[in-house]
C-alpha cells in the first residue's frame, strides 16, 4: 500500500493506493497539525481498506504540518501534491483554486500535473475557510448550512473590509441596520470570490479550472466564484483529499524509482 497524508491547519486527510494505483481507503478528520488528526486519518483510511500499518510500503506527507509527521518517508509541498492529485482526478486541469482553512492558493498546472506558477494568500484570513467560519458564527448559521443561507439571498450586501476582523464588525453593523442574513451571507461569499479572482489574475487563469479544499464544499461559493472569473468551475468528488491523493501518487512513483 502507498500512503499520502495531507496535514493542514484545521483538517487532516489520508489516501491509500494499492499496487495498481487504485484508491483503497481515504479519510478526512477535522483536526490538523499539532493534534492526533493525522494519525486518526491514517487509521480510518487503513480501516476502510482492510489493511494494517505494516502493509504501508511508502508514505509521503504534505501540507502545513508535513515536517511533523514521523511516519513519512518523504515530505513534498502541498502545491506539488495538489497539482498531482487534481491532474490525476480531472484530466486537462490547467488552474487549481484551493480554499483551505488558513490559506488560499491558485496553481497553474502544465502537462502531467507539473506546477507552472502559483500564488498563496497565507498572511490574511480573507478568502479562506477561516473567513467562512467567522461569517457563520456572526450570522448564527452552522458552517455546513452557510451555502443554503447565501443561496436564499436576493441582493448581495457589499463587504468592503479586506481584513477578516474588520469584516466581522462590518457584518454586525449591517445586521443591526436590518439587512437580511441571507443577503449578508451572499455578500460574504462574493467578498471571498473577489479576493480569489484577484489571485487568479496573477498566475494567468486558463481552463480547465478546478476548485478544491473545504471551500469547494460550499456550492454557492463555487457558483459565485465561477461567475466572478467568467469560467466554469469543476469540483472533484473529494475536494479536500486532492493533496493526500497527490502525495500517495508520489509515494507510488517512489517505488518505481
Amino acid at each position: 500500500m502507498y500512503l499520502g497524508v495531507d496535514i493542514g491547519s484545521t483538517t487532516s486527510k489520508a489516501v491509500l493506493l494499492d499496487e495498481e494505483g487504485r484508491i483503497a481507503g481515504r479519510a478526512v478528520v477535522n483536526a490538523g497539525t499539532g493534534s492526533s488528526g493525522p494519525q486518526k486519518a491514517v487509521e480510518l483510511a487503513l480501516k476502510e481498506a482492510g489493511k494494517t500499518e505494516n502493509q504501508i510500503r511508502t508514505c509521503v506527507a504534505t501540507g502545513y504540518g508535513r515536517m511533523l509527521f514521523a511516519g513519512a518517508d518523504r515530505q513534498i509541498t502541498e502545491i506539488s501534491c495538489h497539482a498531482k492529485g487534481v491532474s490525476h482526478e480531472i484530466a486537462g486541469t490547467s488552474t487549481i483554486i484551493d480554499i483551505g482553512g488558513q490559506d488560499a492558493k491558485v496553481i497553474r498546472v502544465g502537462a502531467r500535473g507539473a506546477v507552472e506558477n502559483f500564488v498563496m494568500n497565507e498572511k490574511c484570513a480573507a478568502g479562506t475557510g477561516r473567513f467562512l467560519e467567522v461569517m457563520s458564527r456572526v450570522l448564527d448559521c452552522p458552517l455546513d448550512q452557510l451555502s443554503d443561507l447565501a443561496a436564499a439571498g436576493t441582493e448581495s450586501v457589499p463587504i468592503s473590509s479586506i481584513c477578516t476582523v474588520f469584516a466581522e464588525s462590518e457584518v454586525i453593523s449591517q445586521l443591526s441596520e436590518g439587512k437580511g442574513r441571507e443577503d449578508v451571507a451572499l455578500g460574504a461569499l462574493h467578498s471571498i470570490a473577489q479576493r480569489v479572482a484577484g489571485m487568479t489574475g496573477r498566475v494567468g487563469l486558463k481552463p480547465t479550472v478546478v476548485m478544491t479544499g473545504g471551500g469547494a464544499l460550499n456550492d454557492t461559493l463555487a457558483a459565485v466564484l465561477s461567475q466572478e472569473i467568467g469560467m466554469e468551475i469543476q469540483r472533484p468528488a473529494d475536494p479536500q483529499g486532492m493533496g493526500a491523493l497527490g502525495a500517495a501518487l508520489f509515494a507510488r512513483e517512489q517505488k518505481d524509482k
